[in-house]
């Protein structure tokens, strides 16, 4: 399955379970571990809960097993590792909170060498 294909199964089982405010960050450049975040709020731990439990079922289906999952039992903030694409759902309060739209978003910063400082 392409990344795009599976970028699309994400944000439609997001939509399907009802899941708010889903936004996916491309991540490309800024970090060595995915391509994409996707983050999106359940309205409860029970709703979290099923949100990850049916991406990471519908992706294993789609044959993009995820490579982990994380937090799916406590319900305030599970993550899906589906390699190329790392998914957070997670209770609006926990969002505001650590603000991954926010980090994410931002411009990759290029560190500057003592050289540059004199």
């Amino acid at each position: 399955m392409q990344l795009e294909q599976l970028r699309e199964l994400v944000v439609e089982t997001l939509n399907d379970m009802k899941a708010n405010d889903i936004e996916v960050i491309d991540v490309r450049g800024k970090t060595a571990v995915t391509d994409f975040m996707i983050i999106a709020s359940g309205t409860s731990d029970r709703h979290v809960k099923a949100i990850a439990e049916t991406v990471a079922f519908r992706a294993k289906d789609a044959g993009e097993a995820p490579l982990g999952t994380e937090g799916v039992a406590e319900g305030e903030w599970a993550l899906v590792d589906l390699n190329g694409i790392v998914l957070h759902v997670m209770l609006p309060k926990v969002r505001d909170f650590y603000s991954l739209e926010r980090l994410w978003s931002a411009p990759a910063v290029v560190p500057q060498t003592a050289a540059q400082h004199s």
